[in-house]
């Protein structure tokens, strides 16, 4: 059967509105804790990951209080809703509630809406991250694919549990003491000093890499091939 649905997630940070405004509402800022690479120019939000490419509709725009934006809706139905509220609090605060909605079809919604839930909670985890320890700095955002499964990644880590502290290598690059902030069954998310990693369960074998680097010059189709060399040898 289809599926409506509606997701409420609710985000309390040590940044100003204006801040959350520009995490949001323009490109730079929305690559640096979303994914791939994205644009807001015309009335539209536009995102490029691999080759999936939507284009959401702005439908609010209230600088620093209100935006809303929503995908085409396809001959099968489906739509997806994205309406961010941001209401300023004392000592530059501020409190980001987050309404993701849209339809399903289908008999197999349900496996599409956790895996959709479950990327959701990672990415407005990220928000937070990006928000109380990068606002004001600009990412570049890295996307890879390797084969390994997801459960092989956990075990490279050491089964990483939401606020652990471990050791990551990043190819290339010395050992660096990181942070988790965020895990569940499909996602993990470790903030070291310098960048955000992200890895997500790819479904049908495999694991994503989606990062946010914040190391001044980083150069994102190297790291793009650094990190897939290093998710293939998940499986080696």
């Amino acid at each position: 059967m289809p599926h409506e649905f509606e997701l409420h997630h609710e985000l309390s940070v040590e940044a100003t509105p204006e801040q959350v405004w520009d995490a949001i509402a323009t490109g730079p800022g929305i690559d640096s804790w979303f994914m791939g690479r994205n644009q807001v120019e015309d009335g539209f939000i536009r995102t490029v990951f691999a080759d999936y490419t939507p284009e959401n509709t702005v439908t609010a725009w209230e600088p620093g209080k209100h935006l809303a934006a929503t995908s085409e809706t396809a001959a099968d139905g489906r739509f997806v809703a994205y309406e961010f509220l941001i209401e300023g609090r004392a000592s530059s605060s501020t409190v980001v509630r987050v309404v993701t909605s849209g339809f399903l079809p289908g008999d197999d919604w349900e496996t599409e809406f956790e895996a959709m839930n479950a990327g959701l909670a990672l990415f407005y985890a990220t928000l937070a991250e990006y928000l109380t320890h990068f606002a004001g700095r600009t990412a570049v955002p890295v996307t890879a694919f390797g084969p390994g499964d997801f459960a092989s990644l956990r075990a490279t880590l050491g089964q990483p549990q939401t606020g652990d502290t471990l050791t990551l290598t990043p190819p290339g690059q010395e050992p660096t003491e990181g942070v988790v902030y965020f895990t569940n069954s499909q996602t993990i998310g470790i903030r070291t000093g310098d960048a955000m990693y992200r890895f997500v369960d790819g479904f049908g074998g495999g694991t994503v890499a989606q990062h946010h680097l914040f190391t001044p010059g980083a150069d994102p189709d190297e790291a793009d091939r650094a990190w897939t060399t290093w998710l293939a040898g998940l499986s080696s």
